[in-house]
């Protein structure tokens, strides 16, 4: 998934393997009748909500750490936005409260004999404004995030699509991209080569529909609560921009039996003290991940007591260096500068949140190589790559260095302590600098900086979803300007090898590869840490982090 303002963008396998999530709700559906062949069968819940709505008002309060910067599924590229969207649209599946994909808009999935060719039958589902939501919907809604007039970053999601990366790249058509609205209730897709975690993917947010109709006549529609329209369990009633925003039921939701909140209202605080002290004075139910932060120095207290809950997720937090500016554009300094820092102090003594020290870009519940690339804390190697590094580029000592962030007090205090830990052991004057959410996504996307801190939550568990995003040099969400060629070999390999182990490895080879480069320096694997209102039942999180308010309730 995605860029986060704190774990950066969802899903489920791993090669086929699933993880399981935390949470409860009452089964949205039961599993499709087959076709010939089904590669992944969505599953129900077996954690019933209650059946009868709760007595007690059903009105959850939350904060977000930062407004969304966009509500248009095809735009979101970050967690907030992807939560957001998920609350106000549905795709043709859905993560499921046990980490599985269920029906939503699909009623019944059909897969081919040589599992290329997919074939959805739609249930009746409708917009909030009461129209209905057709095939022809998801039809326009992909080949309008593969359009490059889009500018969708997250456009690439779509490219196990038969010719879909051909036309995001100008080098094809789009009416010949594999997805195909047979007729209102029938969507057919064919598949660039089998893809295990495919129904995975229809339940993330660049798959979901969009109204034609609305879109096109109204570029601004998905900025204000009076225009948006959706499909999922909620719908906008207020957006206050940068102060509130208010979700209510979606009346016309197809599964609105089965959602048991009434309201959600979402203030808008960046503060992370403050954030707790609103949930401290029961002014909100629920303070900290996955779309904010517990502050660093109340880590150990909410321990003590007890309130802090943990969840280790398939995330990593890690720096992007701009491999075109000096002197990050010498792989020997990129690599210094990663080798040169105590991952396991910082997390013991800032993060304190039982996180793990990465020395790979893919996290733990993926690995690819589980004792990583390099070693913790190698001051000996970074000292001797930066003294080669800085010959290598003519230079006798380094440059000055710039280190941005998205504001965040957790944020400036790891950049701070890293700030420190370069200084001493490289040498380096490291000044920091941060800005607004959105502002910050725009600074990285136009490659206006040196070092940048991002991090990657998965859209779905497979290894592949944290190498492609450095497949293209250009790519919607690369940033770091880097682009390997045998590295884009092996991810192409990897898309046609249908024997699991060897893919395994091809994708290992292609994860030492971008280690040996170093375009990013991986910091740590997250943990999710959160106090919440223990009447607060069945807010689902999955293994990667993202959010479903859909089976929430108020005991």
């Amino acid at each position: 998934m995605k860029k986060s303002l704190f774990a950066l963008i969802s899903s489920v396998a791993m090669l086929g393997a699933a993880l399981a999530g935390c949470g409860g709700g009452q089964q949205a559906s039961q599993p499709a009748n087959s076709g010939q062949t089904q590669t992944q069968q969505p599953q129900g819940s077996s954690q019933p909500a209650p059946a009868e709505k709760p007595k007690a008002e059903q009105v959850l309060r939350w904060n977000l750490h930062s407004e969304p910067p966009s509500a248009d599924p095809g735009l979101a590229e970050d967690t907030t936005s992807a939560a957001v969207t998920k609350a106000l649209f549905d795709g043709l599946t859905r993560i499921g409260p046990e980490g599985k994909p269920v029906e939503a808009v699909a009623e019944k999935i059909d897969v081919s004999e040589d599992l290329k060719t997919y074939t959805f039958t739609l249930r009746e589902s409708k917009w909030s404004n009461g129209e209905p939501v057709t095939a022809h919907d998801f039809e326009y809604a992909w080949k309008r995030a593969l359009d490059p007039k889009t500018a969708s970053n997250y456009a690439y999601q779509l490219y196990y699509i038969k010719n879909a990366e051909k036309a995001n790249k100008g080098e094809g058509s789009l009416e010949d991209v594999g997805v195909k609205a047979v007729d209102d209730k029938t969507l057919k897709v064919e598949l660039a080569n089998p893809t295990p975690f495919f129904l995975e993917l229809t339940a993330f947010q660049t798959y979901f529909p969009v109204n034609k109709k609305l879109v096109e006549s109204n570029p601004n529609w998905a900025g204000d609560a009076k225009t948006h329209l959706g499909n999922g369990p909620f719908k906008l009633e207020t957006w206050d921009h940068k102060s509130k925003m208010v979700m209510v039921k979606n009346e016309n939701y197809w599964d609105k039996d089965n959602v048991k909140l009434d309201k959600i209202n979402f203030s808008m605080v960046e503060d992370e003290n403050t954030e707790l002290s609103m949930f401290e004075n029961g002014e909100i139910d629920w303070a900290g991940s996955p779309l904010s932060a517990l502050p660093k120095d109340a880590m150990p207290a909410l321990k003590d007591s007890g309130k802090l809950q943990v969840k280790p997720v398939g995330a990593t937090y890690w720096y992007k260096f701009n491999t075109e500016q000096p002197p990050f554009n010498n792989v020997k300094i990129r690599k210094a500068f990663a080798y040169s820092i105590n991952r396991q102090t910082l997390i013991d003594n800032v993060l304190q949140a039982n996180e793990q020290p990465a020395m790979a870009a893919v996290p733990p519940t993926m690995a690819l190589n589980q004792g990583g690339y390099f070693k913790d804390n190698d001051q000996e190697t970074a000292k001797q790559l930066l003294d080669e590094g800085l010959k290598e580029l003519g230079m006798t000592k380094l440059p000055p260095i710039t280190l941005i962030y998205n504001t965040s007090e957790g944020h400036k205090k790891i950049a701070e302590a890293i700030q420190d830990q370069w200084r001493k052991n490289l040498g380096a004057e490291v000044k920091l600098e941060n800005q607004e959410w959105k502002v910050y996504l725009e600074t990285m996307h136009e490659g206006n900086y040196q070092v940048g801190r991002l991090g990657w939550s998965g859209d779905f568990n497979d290894p592949i979803n944290f190498l492609e995003l450095f497949k293209d040099k250009n790519g919607g969400n690369n940033d770091t300007r880097w682009e390997n060629l045998k590295f884009k070999e092996l991810l192409n390999q990897s898309a046609t090898e249908g024997d699991l182990e060897k893919r395994k490895a091809i994708l290992g080879e292609a994860e030492k590869i971008m280690m040996e480069e170093m375009p990013i320096m991986p910091i740590y694997f997250y943990t999710h840490t959160w106090v919440k209102n223990d009447r607060v039942k069945g807010v689902y999180q999955d293994g990667l982090g993202a959010i479903d308010w859909k089976w929430a309730y108020i005991e």
